[in-house]
């Protein structure tokens, strides 16, 4: 298994996911690991916290997910750390691994999510933002990808189980077996994101609208949530499989080469291979 210490990989004592309290009905929560947003099993373990506070909370109506980066949302999965560090964490509350368990709760919990996207959403960062209720996204500086299956591995957060329901089959596989950058016209289209909003206007329009969401009801916003949860979520059965997925390919050699590769052209360092990493997961000219 490769490893590589870098900025992202190693354990940092700063906090990773940020809780900002506007108001007892509404949170902010910002993806905070500096330089590229990487998820490491800090980070997986103050989300799930972060999660289990929005369940239990009796007043929170709405949290928005966001990024204090412009650049990436968030890059994706820290791919270069020793692998026994993920798979040894402690399962969550459903019993799942905390990275599946975690997206899990978020969707069913009694509590409104919307994912504000700018910069980079790939691999995990698209998985968040799939796991929440709504997502919208800056017009002109968004990109969501699964770069997984060009880097020899298998999407471990579990988009095979949501993004059939939200684009169709067909769009899912493009999306997840072209392991290409989508931008957010084209995820707008598509149905992977809500709506594709300037970038000038997306903070506004989103703290806007979950202003106006958290102001309503809450057993009106929690039942009625409910209701489309029971017929559009996957069932948690369909989320674990994934992540057991991703945790015996990335180990391959071809995982392991193809990271090898691209570990040499700067995944994982502020480069062009993660500002573009669906051009260089596939064949270049």
């Amino acid at each position: 298994m490769i490893t590589q210490q870098t900025a992202e990989s190693a354990k940092s004592t700063a906090p990773q996911v940020e809780i900002i309290r506007h108001s007892p009905e509404y949170w902010r929560v910002n993806l905070n690991n500096p330089p590229l947003n990487i998820m490491t099993p800090q980070m997986v373990s103050e989300f799930s916290a972060m999660v289990t506070a929005v369940e239990t909370d009796a007043n929170l109506k709405v949290v928005v997910i966001g990024s204090n980066n412009p650049d990436y949302f968030m890059a994706h999965y820290d791919v270069l750390r020793d692998a026994a560090e993920s798979i040894n964490m402690k399962p969550g509350p459903t019993g799942m691994h905390p990275v599946p368990d975690a997206f899990v709760r978020l969707s069913r919990a009694p509590v409104v999510s919307i994912a504000s996207i700018r910069g980079r959403a790939t691999g995990s960062g698209s998985e968040i933002a799939l796991a929440c209720d709504m997502r919208f996204a800056s017009r002109e500086n968004a990109i969501l990808s699964h770069w997984e299956v060009g880097a020899g591995f298998v999407p471990g957060g579990g988009p095979m189980a949501r993004m059939p329901r939200l684009m169709g089959r067909g769009r899912a596989l493009e999306v997840l077996l072209g392991a290409d950058d989508i931008d957010a016209e084209l995820a707008e289209l598509y149905g992977y994101i809500n709506r594709a909003i300037p970038d000038e206007s997306l903070d506004h329009f989103v703290d806007s609208f979950a202003r106006r969401i958290a102001s309503f009801n809450k057993e009106a916003i929690v039942r009625t949530k409910k209701f489309v949860d029971d017929i559009s979520l996957p069932s948690d059965a369909e989320m674990q499989p994934a992540w057991d997925a991703f945790v015996s390919t990335v180990v391959k050699a071809p995982a392991q080469a193809k990271l090898g590769e691209l570990v040499k052209l700067g995944l994982q360092q502020p480069s062009n291979v993660e500002r573009m990493l669906g051009y260089y997961v596939g064949p270049r000219d």
